[in-house]
């Protein structure tokens, strides 16, 4: 089970909860059971089928490159940022 940290935007629609645990298999998987738990999340994480831009995901300790593909192990940390760029 996953164990989701949800940023101060998307806390609102889990009923002011920081964390919630969740069963998926992928990232994608865990989104939309975020989304069939707490309605009006999806839209804050993805576009297009993909992680929104300007948003990373962090899946242990490494920020995910497969994206909505990547695996998820048990009782992984999730944590949605904004993602750093820079030059």
């Amino acid at each position: 089970m996953a164990h989701v940290f949800l940023p101060y935007v998307l806390r609102k629609y889990a009923g002011g909860v920081e964390t919630v645990d969740m069963p998926a298999d992928t990232l994608g998987e865990l989104i939309e059971k975020l989304e069939d738990n707490y309605p009006g999340m999806k839209r804050h994480l993805i576009v297009d089928d993909a992680l929104k831009p300007g948003l990373a995901a962090i899946v242990g300790h490494t920020a995910t490159r497969r994206g909505l593909l990547q695996k998820l192990t048990p009782d992984v940390e999730v944590h949605f940022i904004k993602a750093i760029s820079g030059g």
